[in-house]
């Protein structure tokens, strides 16, 4: 596949999720205070149970340097995606990636994980 046909694509994909599941951020916000914040810090280089989520959208698995990740997300080569992010929080942890850490039940309301996901984007 050449270059342009592969960007071409992957524009397709983003401009095909994003109007199926755009999201409220300032709601999302909420629902990382609900949800996430008990683990995750918002802030840059600011670890707790779980990795600074500090720019996750776009980041690649497992690469906050001074995190000590589970060897089955550290085995992953994902790429946090808007896409990656619904499909890995909207089920148990332990179902999106066995052997890890994470303890998370996921998010099965898809308005607030649609809100979640774009309240992560802000996050740069």
């Amino acid at each position: 596949m050449s270059h342009g046909l592969r960007l071409a694509a992957m524009v397709t994909l983003v401009a095909a999720w994003a109007p199926a599941h755009a999201g409220d951020a300032k709601a999302g916000a909420d629902v990382f205070k609900s949800e996430c914040a008990e683990c995750h810090a918002v802030k840059e280089g600011r670890n707790k149970k779980g990795p600074s989520l500090f720019g996750i959208v776009g980041r690649p698995s497992a690469s906050v340097t001074d995190y000590a990740y589970s060897d089955a997300l550290k085995s992953r080569q994902w790429t946090w995606t808007p896409e990656q992010l619904h499909t890995y929080l909207s089920q148990p942890a332990k179902t999106a990636n066995p052997g890890t850490k994470m303890k998370y039940d996921g998010l099965t309301d898809a308005k607030q994980l649609d809100d979640l996901i774009s309240y992560l984007q802000t996050l740069h």
